[in-house]
């Protein structure tokens, strides 16, 4: 499932959150609009890349979303098993996170193509290491530490690669710097 162009405008919004309370708090409030807006409900469901360092929050945010979503068990990162699969009455949530992935064609292996379906959120970190087989984002997600003397601050950029995803940045109240 190769990654097709998107034709969108794309949206890029810096936010800068203090701790990682704020950014539950804003994974919360996304997800809010998401349902809002019956993101799951389009043909490949809705996808979201997380990109960033190691440790910089993407599992957090992750978090975030699914337990907004009603999870109320522990989010275990997915590094080691690359998919955690969380069957909620809203959508079904595959959480990724493709780091430890040797090649992209493992992915076909283990039947990706099965997971990006109607009624689906997928949330991927480490993204760019499954390109070629997996469908492009409709919203990225860029998490950056800001500095040392900040441990718990990060900035998050939200970048809208498909029209659904323009109109839950802009529900979001930030779609005032569009390229």
């Amino acid at each position: 499932m190769p990654e097709s162009p998107q034709k969108s405008p794309q949206i890029n919004k810096p936010l800068i959150f203090q701790n990682e309370q704020q950014l539950l708090e804003f994974a919360g409030n996304l997800t809010t609009v998401l349902l809002e807006l019956r993101a799951f409900e389009q043909n490949q469901g809705f996808v979201v890349y997380l990109y960033g360092d190691l440790g910089a929050g993407k599992t957090t945010f992750s978090r975030g979303i699914i337990q907004a979503l009603g999870h109320s068990g522990n989010v275990k990162s997915p590094t080691y098993t690359l998919v955690e699969e969380y069957h909620l009455p809203s959508a079904d949530i595959y959480h990724f996170d493709l780091y430890r992935l040797a090649d992209p064609e493992e992915l076909e292996f283990m039947g990706i193509r099965d997971y990006f379906q109607s009624g689906s959120l997928s949330l991927l970190e480490w993204a760019e290491r499954g390109q070629g087989m997996i469908p492009a984002a409709d919203l990225q997600l860029h998490l950056r530490y800001l500095s040392p003397e900040l441990p718990q601050a990060r900035e998050l950029t939200l970048t809208a690669n498909s029209p659904l995803a323009k109109q839950i940045v802009e529900r979001l109240g930030l779609s005032n710097s569009i390229k």
